[in-house]
């Protein structure tokens, strides 16, 4: 099944999402995939089809976002350093810095924006609202975001929270504090029989050896397979 979609809804960024399949997607079905997204939706031009794939990589496609998952109970911190904690935050007071934090790494690295934003503010403030939202403190200072959420649609069908946020200052950037986030940020959710998951790019690689780090899992993600423009 084929249907139309566009990243972030934004009309100018459209792609065709191939779902659900039989089976795993195989490079000789690439050139049929692309006929039918072109003949059912050309009129559109989008940009590439989606395709979901255990295997992060297939021939003639390009990686989007990987699901990196583990049980709550599996993610145990250790050798945290004593100085980095996380704190429930009742609000998104330092919503400003968390977009100051990432538009650095943009300057930085402006093919980030391709990988990650920073969640809307609202939704945010949601979290905070369930008490799913903590500021990351190093020496008593702001240093960060981590959120989840309950968000079963974004689940895979799990029993699980999804990481809606996960940001670090600038300054504390590069001192290994982002491979103990994903454990502490689990142990802090109230359910611990549930399931940590969330995407993050293929291109990421910093996040990716973070979570890997911390003990999530690759259980699966998105494949483009890019589409010629009109």
């Amino acid at each position: 099944m084929v249907s139309m979609r566009f990243e972030g809804l934004d009309p100018t960024k459209p792609f065709v999402d191939a779902t659900p399949m039989t089976r795993a997607p195989r490079i000789s079905d690439l050139p049929a995939l692309a006929a039918v997204a072109r003949e059912t939706y050309g009129i559109h031009n989008p940009r590439y089809v989606r395709l979901w794939s255990a295997d992060p990589t297939i021939e003639g496609t390009q990686p989007d976002r990987r699901f990196f998952a583990a049980p709550i109970s599996q993610l145990q911190p250790h050798d945290v350093p004593p100085e980095l904690t996380l704190v429930p935050a009742s609000s998104v007071d330092h919503y400003d810095d968390a977009q100051r934090a990432y538009d650095a790494v943009v300057a930085a690295h402006p093919h980030h924006t391709e990988e990650a934003s920073l969640q809307d503010r609202d939704d945010l403030a949601e979290s905070a609202d369930e008490g799913f939202l903590f500021d990351i403190v190093v020496d008593g200072d702001w240093a960060g975001y981590a959120a989840g959420v309950h968000k079963p649609e974004d689940a895979l069908g799990l029993p699980a929270y999804v990481v809606r946020e996960m940001i670090l200052a600038p300054k504390y950037r590069g001192r290994g504090y982002g491979r103990h986030l994903s454990a502490l940020l689990a142990q802090a959710l109230p359910d611990h029989t549930r399931i940590l998951i969330g995407t993050i790019h293929s291109a990421n690689q910093g996040a990716r050896t973070a979570a890997l780090t911390a003990g999530r899992h690759d259980i699966g993600g998105w494949l483009q397979l890019p589409l010629p423009q009109a």
